[in-house]
């Protein structure tokens, strides 16, 4: 496993601010995202939320080759490692239509996936970029974009049972890693623990009523990484510890 740092710098095609979208940067999608697990997801004009269909409305008149849908699960639907999210971002996941793709979160989590033997191919921050995940599967916490990327209480509950039946079709997943405390507060209910006896603390490790392991991680964003909340040591630090997880449960 090569320990090389991560790079700090984005793919030229990457999009982490609505500034970038001035430049030469491509922004438009027409690929359509395959499901890892198909059956189950929510409709492509999911109406759950009307906060979130009002967002979704909205950029669909103002971006129309953008994805702007609920972002499918991706990646390995026989994994044992599944990663939970928070929700897509604007001009990310929500725009591609890939879990963490788009922006620099993907790069740096992709990248480190890549190390671990969790990934297999050249993140391009696109839908199409042939990436591939092997072992691990990414589940968001909730589907559609978020305004400033935070869902209310109501949108988190109400979009957990999709995050539920998703992880119950991966029952060869026992330990998940959250990115995030919203992630982590819906991991815990999504595996049946207990809040707040779970308290989240990066790097802190839950056993679930059923065995299952959850491993808590700071979140991947670039303002994170930028300000010393996460380094590359850290995140390693979380991937490794599911690694050797991995053995005992």
């Amino acid at each position: 496993m090569d320990s090389t740092p991560y790079s700090t710098e984005l793919p030229e095609h990457a999009i982490d601010s609505a500034d970038e979208l001035a430049g030469d940067i491509d922004v438009t999608t027409v690929f359509a995202p395959v499901s890892a697990l198909p059956e189950t997801e929510p409709p492509h004009d999911c109406p759950l939320c009307p906060r979130l269909v009002a967002v979704r409305e909205q950029l669909r008149t103002e971006f129309p080759t953008w994805w702007n849908a609920p972002v499918p699960a991706f990646g390995d639907p026989s994994a044992w490692l599944g990663i939970i999210g928070l929700a897509p971002g604007k001009h990310g996941a929500n725009r591609t239509g890939r879990a963490f793709t788009g922006d620099y979160s993907g790069q740096f989590l992709f990248e480190t996936l890549g190390r671990f033997g969790l990934a297999t191919g050249t993140y391009g921050a696109k839908a199409e970029d042939g990436l591939a995940l092997d072992g691990a599967i990414i589940l968001n916490a909730v589907k559609c974009l978020p305004p400033e990327n935070k869902p209310t209480p109501e949108e988190i509950r109400t979009c957990r049972p999709f995050l539920e039946t998703q992880a119950d079709a991966v029952p060869s997943a026992r330990v998940f890693v959250a990115l995030g405390h919203i992630a982590h507060q819906s991991a815990v209910k999504m595996l049946g623990g207990r809040l707040p006896k779970a308290r989240f603390a990066h790097g802190a490790e839950h056993v679930m009523p059923d065995g299952r392991i959850l491993i808590d991680s700071y979140h991947c964003s670039r303002y994170n990484v930028n300000t010393g909340v996460l380094t590359a040591e850290m995140f390693d630090a979380v991937f490794k510890r599911a690694l050797e997880l991995r053995e005992t449960v």
